[in-house]
């Protein structure tokens, strides 16, 4: 069983939205840190948003304001609303699980990743 699974990437103009879904499997949801993580062409993976179990939460500064993640314990799901995207918000999108109890940015805590989802926002 594949434990995460990402939806919902594609194709959207620049100002416009996309809502990215991640279904993880029941045994790394909870108390599991989630996260989403992007990499674009020639650079490194980096985190867009993470929620700890406990529903601390952590964004990178390029996407304060205008993305926001959340997860459901009833669906073991983790979304992505991204709102006024932006040409640099294009990437692979990969959701991200971690035994860890803070929403941290570091790679290499997390170890179960979605196989990605491409993101194009054209301008």
């Amino acid at each position: 069983q594949v434990p995460l699974v990402e939806s919902g990437g594609g194709s959207v103009q620049a100002g416009g939205s996309l809502r990215l879904s991640c279904v993880a499997s029941g045994r790394i949801f909870s108390g599991y840190t989630l996260g989403w993580f992007r990499q674009a062409p020639g650079k490194e993976r980096e985190l867009v948003a993470a929620i700890s179990s406990n529903g601390r939460t952590n964004y990178a500064d390029s996407v304060k304001g205008r993305f926001t993640a959340s997860r459901d314990g009833s669906k073991g799901t983790l979304d992505l609303q991204m709102n006024s995207m932006e040409s640099g918000d294009t990437a692979v999108y990969y959701c991200a699980a971690g035994a860890v109890s803070i929403p941290t940015s570091r790679r290499e805590l997390y170890r179960y990743w979605g196989q990605g989802t491409q993101v194009t926002v054209s301008s």
